[in-house]
């Protein structure tokens, strides 16, 4: 999959993210780290379009992934604690995946290629 297919999945994600987070009542701090640990996700792809070299370019996706999965364990906790239910979560839950597993491909990828 091509990087702006990647830089477009992961901003539809982070509208979608943001847009809960409106409809979501009280729990200011974990409603804010869940906001900002999936806007995080788009801007670190966006920055590795601009990196130094291949070293600056697989450390920004790789802080991409960590961010989907810190986005997945905020995703993850709102449903336990009832504040959300699994059928709102789930396009979430399936988007974070696919964006992590194309992640994981071009870190891998860039990896080889510095070989």
């Amino acid at each position: 999959m091509s990087e702006s297919k990647l830089r477009e999945l992961s901003t539809d994600f982070a509208v979608k993210i943001i847009k809960l987070c409106e409809t979501t009542k009280g729990h200011y701090s974990i409603v804010n780290q869940l906001e900002r640990s999936a806007t995080s996700i788009g801007a670190n792809i966006r920055e590795a379009n601009y990196a130094h070299g291949k070293a600056d370019f697989i450390a920004k996706l790789q802080i991409a992934l960590k961010e989907c999965y810190e986005t997945d364990y905020w995703l993850e906790l709102f449903v336990k604690s009832e504040i959300l239910n699994r059928e709102t979560t789930v396009d979430l839950y399936n988007q974070c995946g696919t964006i992590r597993r194309l992640l994981i491909a071009s870190v891998n990828t860039a990896r080889e290629n510095t070989k």
